[in-house]
């Protein structure tokens, strides 16, 4: 390339010119360190220059692209004309900071960051080209150059390729330490959150837990990483192995600050702390109680995320939510989280809720109550539709009253032939002669759930069940009507007989109960039972119908033939007197006490 000759008093066009013949082959980066040295140059050597317009400087010839330019030549002489002393190809020793063999002289080399005092920046040129900057403390730019290509650690490209298996591997090598970066700050960990790879993720947080919440060179946490990408997985991974949700990265924002509401409605009413309870998510549910999340914020169906963690079982978080959460706004919703507790048979969370003083006795409002066939309302009766006897038992302990429910929970578990559950039942206090409002009958209805279980039936009418009711009977020695087993068949028998109006005002009656196919085989033994706690009695015609149905039962037609033995009205009498469940602590033999308690044994004993 020949040597040319610059003039200061030139055109700009002249100088553009001239900068594209001599530079046209450089690149980018070759381009912008020459610029920024030659910058530097013209500073330092200011004061020195002469200020003749029409001084002439002589630019260096450079062998080849690529190095770095000498010193400026501050003498002067015609470009046409050098000193003969002078090479337009060898500049003199005067100019140059180096004498070199070889016409291509190294790169000079980056200061030591050992001692270097001042930074280091990168930047990206516009052909995407990395460059590395080293300015000194003044802010001048001490050295610039391509960034350096390294090549990606085993480690780190493993986790980038998704290989959990190589990454276990890896850490299980001996000499592999997981606490130092592949650059400034940048650990595993970073590289799998930023990746989104749970399961390498899952592998290094095994094996060396302390990372956890080590950041990066801008202060960021690999929970800050990962929520950043959006990787959720990742977010409930690091938050389950104790990620500080509060650490601040260098911004002074922490994971929360995704710039969102926390109080923020989706469509269905959920916010983000009712998706956190509905998922289980202990450790989102603690660091939005710890921002000042709404806990009152109901969903669409009206359920807090009190009642969604109740529900789920999640006793953590329902631990978290009781404190924050009001008991009126729980009111409110027409539900108690013991309902949903107690239907799921969720036993810690029910005894949690309990303990934290929720209403046992609460009941659904009308609407949520509709929802159900039988109209439960309490938690109690959830619990014994579930045959739960634990829960049964704890929520009677804690005061739940078993008469609230339309269809009382001692007929439930009459039904379900829980001895065990009517016992505890009847001794808080169940109403044993307690009848169904939709449906009347003349007798206790608990007594139409309990005749095929004939322990039961006779423990009911020990505890005081009504056993007169069931031989009143308004038909009598009279013949009775058919029994009717469908809508249809009673729809047909309207006016039939105006003697069934009244009949069916009062409800239905024992005989016809016990008249139906599948509990009239068992009908002696029920009629046996009752006898001993009923004086003088009539049978109807219905129930001598049954007695004669089977050869067996004609001595318990005769028992019912007056007169009673004198023996069994004194017991009727002392136990109407003093009251079935007193009967025990009467002052008497423990035969007399027995016999007075129906059960079988001698006055001799």
């Amino acid at each position: 390339m020949a040597a040319a000759s610059i003039s200061r008093s030139g055109s700009a066009t002249d100088q553009a010119l001239e900068d594209y013949s001599l530079y046209s082959n450089l690149s980018d980066d070759e381009l912008l360190q020459l610029a920024i040295e030659r910058s530097l140059t013209d500073t330092h050597n200011s004061t020195a220059t002469n200020a003749n317009t029409t001084t002439k400087i002589q630019p260096t010839h450079f062998p080849d692209k690529g190095l770095n330019p000498p010193a400026r030549n501050t003498n002067q002489h015609s470009s046409h004309n050098p000193p003969s002393r002078h090479s337009s190809h060898n500049p003199s020793a005067a100019n140059t900071s180096a004498q070199y063999s070889s016409p291509n002289p190294p790169m000079e080399q980056p200061p030591d960051l050992k001692t270097f005092d001042g930074t280091v920046s990168r930047f990206m040129t516009g052909s995407g080209k990395k460059m590395v900057v080293y300015r000194r403390a003044d802010g001048n730019v001490a050295h610039i150059a391509p960034e350096p290509e390294q090549e990606e650690e085993p480690l780190f490209r493993a986790i980038r390729d998704g290989d959990a298996c190589k990454v276990k591997a890896l850490v299980m090598c001996p000499g592999t330490n997981l606490m130092l970066p592949s650059k400034p700050g940048w650990l595993a960990i970073h590289q799998a959150a930023w990746f989104g790879e749970e399961m390498c993720l899952r592998v290094l947080l095994s094996a060396q837990p302390g990372m956890t919440n080590k950041k990066t060179a801008h202060g960021e946490t690999a929970l800050l990483v990962a929520i950043n990408k959006d990787y959720l997985e990742c977010v409930r991974l690091l938050l389950e192995h104790g990620a500080d949700p509060n650490i601040q990265n260098n911004e002074k924002e922490t994971p929360l600050y995704r710039g969102a509401d926390i109080n923020t409605q989706a469509a269905d009413g959920a916010t983000a702390l009712y998706e956190a309870a509905k998922n289980g998510h202990e450790g989102v549910v603690e660091l939005l109680l710890s921002q000042s999340a709404d806990a009152n914020k109901p969903g669409r169906t009206g359920l807090l995320p009190l009642h969604i963690a109740a529900k789920r079982g999640s006793d953590t978080i329902v631990s978290m939510l009781i404190p924050v959460t009001g008991k009126t706004r729980v009111n409110r919703s027409g539900i108690s989280p013991l309902h949903l507790a107690a239907e799921n048979n969720h036993d810690d969370t029910l005894e949690l809720l309990i303990e934290a003083g929720f209403n046992v006795n609460a009941q659904l409002s009308e609407e949520r109550t509709k929802l159900y066939e039988d109209r439960r309302s309490t938690a109690l009766y959830f619990s014994i539709i579930n045959n739960n006897i634990y829960a049964v038992g704890m929520l009677l302990s804690a005061g739940a009253d078993p008469n609230l429910d339309v269809f009382k929970p001692l007929m439930v578990a009459a039904r379900q032939g829980c001895i065990e559950t009517v016992t505890l039942l009847v001794e808080h206090g169940a109403d044993i002669n307690a009848g169904i409002p939709t449906h009347p009958s003349t007798f206790p209805a608990v007594y139409m759930f309990s005749m095929k279980y004939l322990p039961m039936f006779k423990y009911l009418l020990d505890q005081g069940g009504n056993a007169l009711s069931c031989f009143d009977c308004e038909f009598g020695s009279r013949t009775h009507p058919p029994l009717t087993t469908s809508q249809s068949q009673r729809s047909d028998r309207r006016g039939e007989d105006a003697v069934l109006e009244p009949h069916l005002r009062r409800g239905v009656q024992f005989c016809e109960v016990i008249s139906i196919p599948s509990i009239c085989r068992w009908a002696g033994p029920i009629i046996d039972v009752l006898l001993d706690y009923v004086g003088h009695v009539t049978l109807c015609s219905r129930l001598m119908e049954h007695l004669d149905s089977f050869p067996d039962w004609s001595c318990i037609k005769e028992k019912a033939t007056p007169p009673r033995p004198l023996l069994q009205l004194c017991r009727l009498q002392v136990v109407q007197l003093v009251g079935s469940r007193r009967v025990k602590r009467l002052p008497l033999p423990i035969g007399l006490i027995r016999f007075l308690q129906h059960q079988e044994a001698c006055l001799d004993d």
